[in-house]
């Protein structure tokens, strides 16, 4: 590095801190200048008076004035970046998937190594180098707790179902199909014969009732997470229900999409144009050239993975739901009468156009072209 650079870097009296978060002890890499050899300290995870003792420390050691760090997004989540901000400290989220690794087959990792390499990257960002990384946005409060009733639905209809499939194949391996799993499955299992004519082994028949057991216990939340939606929906009225119930206005969007769309999504994100929607959902393109080598690898698949898979499911239903509309039409020219690649291709680029169309029309209440509301 030049001199100039060194003294630019010098002059901001900046401490750049980069942590590596642990479940049991943090990491801290500090350092006051690229070229400065890092000074590496460890302190019990959230132990959070220590921490402001240590960096406190070393600002006033290296007569900085401010203090400049970054983290990982992780299981941590954003409670720490409030904290730090909370105390007048610049800090930064970043996106794991963004950081640059060796492409060696084999490459040593360890916490110390991959705070030094988070603080290097600092260095980088604050010299003006551009695309260093990918910042995660931090939502408000309220908005991450407004995610919380949508989040603990699908964790729970995924119990639910892993629950009915675990009931389905204890029957099966005793030769027994129960026409539905509901309320009457004891019923049905008292009276249910094996193919001999004899009634299904208490020991099996038990571990059936305590398996049902579990399903209807998160069955009945379930419920009472649906009918809390709802309620919330019809009663409740702030910026996020009202996005909420716009998308749950069209024809072709329930309300478990528009909760997780508008919610998820659309809500607390600023985004400046369609571009930033589809890098965001994980639908735009990934072009590869390499020499004469030219072709495209897909959908780059970043981003929220509840909003994509659901901007797919969407896009079917769109086509039957909305028959009338533009983007319907553009489909049906360019696709529909292709193979199953082809309409595959398709449906993918008509849910990226879709996703955009409904943040336009969440923003501004225009409707997409030819779209209906519901009755």
């Amino acid at each position: 590095m030049s001199a100039t650079v060194t003294r630019r870097v010098q002059d901001t009296k900046k401490l750049y801190v980069a942590f590596e978060l642990g479940e049991k002890e943090w990491k801290l890499a500090m350092s006051l200048s690229l070229e400065a050899p890092p000074r590496l300290r460890s302190l019990r995870a959230r132990e959070t008076t220590r921490l402001l003792e240590v960096l406190e420390k070393e600002r006033q050691r290296l007569a900085a004035e401010q203090i400049v760090s970054c983290y990982e997004a992780g299981r941590d989540g954003f409670w720490l970046d409030r904290f730090l901000h909370s105390h007048g400290i610049d800090n930064r989220i970043v996106d794991s998937a963004s950081i640059e690794v060796r492409r060696r087959a084999r490459r040593v990792k360890t916490d110390r190594l991959d705070a030094q390499k988070l603080l290097t990257m600092l260095h980088r960002e604050a010299l003006g180098e551009k695309d260093v990384w990918s910042v995660v946005h931090v939502p408000s409060v309220t908005d991450e707790d407004a995610r919380s009733l949508q989040r603990e639905y699908r964790t729970l209809v995924k119990e639910r179902s892993r629950s009915s499939n675990r009931i389905k194949g204890l029957l099966a391996s005793q030769g027994l199909v129960a026409p539905r799993i509901d309320g009457r499955l004891p019923e049905w299992l008292a009276s249910a014969r094996l193919w001999d004519g004899s009634p299904v082994p208490s020991g099996m028949r038990a571990r059936v009732e305590r398996e049902f057991a579990r399903w209807r216990f998160t069955h009945d939340q379930v419920l009472a997470l649906e009918k809390e939606r709802r309620d919330r929906t019809k009663d409740e009225t702030n910026r996020s229900l009202e996005k909420v119930r716009a998308l749950y206005a069209l024809k072709g969007i329930g309300l478990g999409a528009a909760w997780t769309w508008g919610l998820e999504f659309f809500t607390w994100r600023n985004f400046r144009n369609g571009k930033q929607v589809g890098a965001l959902s994980g639908l735009a393109p990934t072009p590869y050239q390499s020499g004469d080598s030219e072709h495209e690898l897909g959908i780059s698949r970043a981003g929220n993975r509840w909003v994509r898979g659901l901007a797919i499911e969407i896009a079917w239903g769109w086509l039957r739901h909305q028959p009338d509309s533009a983007l319907t039409h553009w489909y049906n020219e360019r696709f529909a009468r292709g193979g199953p690649r082809a309409r595959k291709v398709g449906i993918v680029a008509l849910a990226r156009k879709l996703l955009v169309a409904l943040w336009r029309y969440v923003e501004t209440g225009a409707l997409p072209e030819g779209a209906v509301l519901k009755g």
